[in-house]
């Protein structure tokens, strides 16, 4: 389900109404604990939260005219997703949400490599993901990034 916007309130906009709450709630949750210095912008048609290039001239090692991603979320058909490229690069990382997500939500776990798919929005656990992201900050981000996926 690709949305098109130019920025993130078009793109709640335009997704389905009963979603809006939760989805609204899940940016809050991003915007009031990811630590200073990402930037929330439209990335790969999604509400995403990037390392700008005034932080990280090198940009994204795929297209270096972007700038790094980091964390997206996005409505999809069937589901709410969560894309933390943390989770995708830091063992540890995936590790420790793996292993307190039951503690939050009697759901299972539904993930890929960086997706975290939440197909009931009303169980979306907030608390859980305000943690994961205060788990890394920028500069900690950039040297994970360049040692596990810039190659």
């Amino acid at each position: 389900m690709q949305i098109k916007a130019n920025n993130p309130d078009e793109y709640i906009a335009q997704i389905p109404e009963d979603r809006i709450p939760y989805f609204k709630k899940l940016r809050q949750t991003i915007l009031d604990n990811i630590p200073k210095g990402f930037e929330e912008q439209m990335s790969y048609g999604m509400i995403g939260y990037v390392v700008p290039k005034s932080l990280y001239p090198d940009g994204y090692h795929c297209d270096t005219n972007l700038p790094l991603p980091f964390t997206n979320i996005a409505s999809q058909k069937n589901f709410i997703a969560l894309y933390h490229s943390g989770i995708y690069a830091s063992p540890e990382i995936l590790d420790w949400f793996v292993a307190e997500y039951p503690k939050h939500c009697k759901r299972k776990l539904d993930m890929g490599k960086s997706c975290i798919r939440f197909k009931k929005a009303e169980e979306i656990p907030f608390d859980l993901i305000a943690e994961l992201m205060q788990k890394l900050t920028v500069k900690n981000w950039i040297k994970i990034y360049e040692q596990t996926i810039k190659k």
